[in-house]
């Protein structure tokens, strides 16, 4: 059998974790990285693996989706954890790390491996390299890669930046408030949820959202503003009422009742499971306290728990539903994968997570065989999301709302962590043994 040619572009988080799986298992591995010769805007030094903004990498409680995952990874011999848990410094329940030291270990260990070659390169097309490609050039790709990619996925399929709304946890939901129907729909039926508001309830709210704090940005993300979807607090400061001939418009949602609306805050289902809501319009570049504050202000949404905060930064990524197998493989160029940010993951963890599981499937791939990893993992239901077409889609991170839900409800928060932790962890080992170990 002819031996097997993976190449990496970028050596990231993920493209680190890639090209080290399988290294690890035998398969040559040519690691292109544009460093030092040319850096990205936010790029400080020349290591590979480098934590540009965040020397966090969240929780590591069980009852914590990013905990879980860390956990997940861990089990199948990833790099990014045994290099975060040589650099972890003190942060409580959370993982921290020395950045540093962090992106010391993991350059040594990549490139001191014998399967791993290193092409200190940019590349610009890669339908110029042959063999099995990996893309995992990151969130902040060179303009010319990201022009040829664009001949590959289509021109409408690939974003370069990230407008994204607010998602909420359903069960967290005043259903008791929140009622079902499309705009000008008949009651009871349609693809949104919708939370009416008073005069007084939005004029709380409104106050609130344009004393709100925004995060702070980088010089680079600034521009980023007005070129697409504008921030509903930069909206919000036009004028009191802007909000309501937009995103908060009440006309034809009137209450199941026929009472007339002040305003209608509406929640798109995020997945087909319905759990997860999107505040639809609700982009924002609000300080993420701030916007669990404000957002709590509307009416149904008092105790909403985030499954992921809205952001607006500079971001490239792909439509990956409309592109991508669950093993981040491109159905219509069985040789081009892609992983980290740019595959539509969001998050350190989650970005070193994608790296893992495409070298576990290029590894399947060599013995002619595919593998699914489970749904009731976080690394699963993360393949899942990303694999799953969605007219809205939007890059995600580690959260329980993309995991397969229970069978039976379970009111206490915690409890139901921990059981959706136990049945993950459980389920791992068992595909490990049972689907991994006979397909590698």
């Amino acid at each position: 059998m002819e031996e097997m040619k993976v190449n990496v572009i970028g050596a990231g988080l993920a493209g680190c974790e890639c090209a080290y799986i399988l290294a690890q298992n035998g398969i040559k591995v040519r690691l292109y990285e544009m460093k030092p010769q040319y850096k990205s805007e936010v790029h400080k030094n020349d290591n590979f693996a480098e934590l540009v903004c965040s020397n966090s990498l969240k929780s590591e409680v069980l009852t914590n989706a990013c905990g879980l995952l860390k956990k997940e990874m861990e089990a199948l011999g990833s790099l990014f954890i045994k290099c975060a848990y040589k650099s972890k410094i003190p942060a409580g329940q959370a993982l921290a790390v020395d950045r540093e030291k962090f992106s010391e270990y993991m350059t040594q260990e990549v490139k001191n491996h014998p399967n791993i070659e290193i092409v200190y390169e940019k590349v610009e097309d890669i339908q110029k390299i042959d063999g099995i490609v990996v893309v995992a050039t990151g969130p902040l790709t060179d303009q010319v890669l990201l022009e040829n990619l664009q001949k590959i996925v289509g021109t409408h399929q690939l974003y370069f930046y990230d407008a994204a709304a607010p998602i909420v946890d359903a069960d967290t939901i005043d259903k008791e408030i929140a009622f079902v129907k499309d705009r000008y729909g008949e009651n009871n039926v349609g693809d949104y949820l919708n939370l009416p508001m008073t005069k007084e309830e939005y004029e709380r709210f409104y106050q609130a959202l344009i004393q709100a704090e925004e995060a702070p940005r980088h010089e680079f993300d600034k521009v980023v503003l007005f070129e697409g979807c504008m921030p509903i607090e930069y909206m919000a400061k036009r004028g009191e009422k802007t909000l309501l001939f937009g995103p908060l418009k009440p006309v034809g949602l009137d209450k199941p009742n026929g009472e007339k609306n002040y305003a209608v805050v509406q929640l798109r289902a995020e997945n087909e499971e319905k759990t997860m809501y999107n505040l639809v319009g609700f982009q924002t570049s609000l300080k993420f306290g701030e916007q669990a504050r404000v957002f709590r202000l509307i009416p149904g949404l008092e105790n909403a728990e985030f499954v992921r905060y809205g952001v607006m930064h500079k971001n490239s990524f792909i439509n990956a539903g409309n592109l991508l197998d669950e093993n981040f493989c491109m159905r219509d160029f069985q040789n081009i994968y892609f992983a980290g940010q740019i595959s539509g993951v969001e998050g350190y963890v989650e970005s070193a997570a994608s790296g893992l599981m495409v070298a576990y499937s290029i590894l399947a791939k060599k013995q002619g065989k595919k593998i699914t990893f489970p749904d009731t993992t976080v690394l699963g239901s993360l393949a899942k999301y990303i694999s799953t077409p969605n007219k809205n889609f939007q890059p995600m991170n580690a959260n329980f709302g993309i995991l397969k839900p229970l069978d039976k409800k379970i009111k206490d928060k915690k409890e139901k962590y921990q059981t959706l932790a136990n049945i993950s962890l459980q389920s791992l080992n068992l595909w490990k043994e049972e689907v991994l170990k006979k397909s590698i």
